[in-house]
């Protein structure tokens, strides 16, 4: 903040002496030297309330400046893939994390940044962080090249195991082989007992991060953990039994939903049907499992030489549900698996061309909306 100083050079008045007047007097000259001062004490009352409100603005900047930015405690919950792009600095990762929920402040990072020399060698590609860290350890994490993501693997719902294995061979170093070999070793990946030593419904649909030096075992294991860890969260355990179900059973209905239907309202409706036919000892003919063991795919039909296999899969031979889940649910239909929606339906069939699900109690009904579904599918290709 700058002013303007008395310079000093000014003449001023010496002992109230008037060169106009005649002779000296007391009470004159006195009520002069107020009345010329008082533009002077003006300035000056001017001039110190400025200075003191500049100085009240500067140390308020100051100390705005000097304070702690602010900054998450650590060591932060949950997962973030974020993405160092080419070019970024330490502002615009700053400002990303913030967005992500992994920093608090822009401020509290640059600050980091600007202590830590190897801020300036963050190297581009994906890291695995978590939200709510603090600054310096989000840091941390960027600047060592050994926490550089090699590759992602995305599980999506309803992926079958054959499936997760060509994507991790695709997408990552690790080889076909070694996860082959996880799979089949049903304790180093942390199964649960009731699984039998089969992975299928257990590597739980999501985007996993693979770090260089990952091993197929290590990666596998993240999947199954995440499924326990859903499982947990939903007590499945205690909901399972009040169905009258394992928590095995209900991972395999769940996987059928994943199948049988593609909205979240039918996924409760499709779980009442299957549950009604298992009280009613009817089998329930599900092209979906049928398709599981030939391996068909691409639309919602089955042949007869298909619904002849031997296989216990075959849900129109064998009545109950299959020996277990023919992919990996998610966590909506685990969650629509365990609250099925109330109805007397027995059947069920979609409906592409009004884009639903026909929910029918009679058999009669049913087959009137499968003659449709024939119809439509004759002339179309979404099925």
């Amino acid at each position: 903040m700058s002013h303007t100083d008395y310079s000093g050079d000014e003449p001023l008045l010496e002992d109230g002496y008037d060169d106009e007047a005649d002779d000296w007097s007391y009470e004159e000259p006195r009520k002069r030297r107020l009345s010329s001062c008082l533009p002077v004490l003006a300035v000056l009352a001017v001039l110190g309330a400025g200075l003191f409100l500049g100085g009240r603005w500067a140390y308020d900047e100051l100390s705005t400046r000097l304070a702690s930015a602010p900054d998450f405690e650590g060591p932060g919950t949950g997962e973030v893939v974020y993405q160092v792009e080419d070019g970024s600095t330490s502002a615009q990762i700053g400002r990303d994390l913030k967005e992500a929920g992994v920093v608090a402040s822009v401020d509290a990072f640059t600050e980091a940044a600007r202590l830590e020399e190897d801020s300036r060698n963050i190297q581009v590609g994906y890291y695995q962080l978590q939200e709510k860290m603090k600054a310096s350890d989000a840091l941390d994490v960027l600047v060592d090249p050994a926490n550089l993501v090699q590759a992602l693997v995305t599980v999506p719902e309803g992926a079958r195991v054959r499936q997760v294995v060509d994507s991790i061979a695709k997408n990552t170093d690790i080889r076909r082989r070694a996860v082959v070999r996880a799979l089949a070793d049903g304790d180093a990946i942390g199964l649960p007992a009731e699984a039998e030593g089969n992975p299928e419904g257990y590597l739980f649909p999501a985007t996993y991060t693979v770090p260089p030096k990952m091993t197929a075992v290590e990666l596998i294991s993240q999947m199954v953990a995440k499924t326990k860890e859903v499982e947990a969260s939903l007590d499945i355990e205690t909901r399972a039994a009040a169905l009258g179900l394992t928590p095995e059973e209900v991972l395999t209905v769940a996987s059928i939903l994943e199948y049988e239907a593609n909205k979240s309202e039918d996924y409760p409706r499709v779980a009442r049907v299957l549950y009604n036919r298992l009280d009613d000892d009817m089998a329930l003919q599900l092209d979906s499992t049928v398709s599981y063991v030939s391996g068909r795919s691409g639309d919602v039909w089955t042949t007869s030489a298909e619904r002849d296999s031997d296989s216990q899969y075959n849900t129109y031979r064998y009545a109950g549900l299959p020996p277990g889940p023919i992919g990996s649910p998610g966590e909506e239909t685990i969650e629509a698996a365990l609250k099925p929606a109330k109805g007397d339906w027995l059947f069920f069939v979609p409906d592409y061309e009004a884009d639903t699900t026909r929910f029918s109690v009679t058999l009669a009904e049913h087959n009137r909306w499968v003659e449709k579904l024939r119809e439509y599918c004759r002339t179309n290709e979404d099925c």
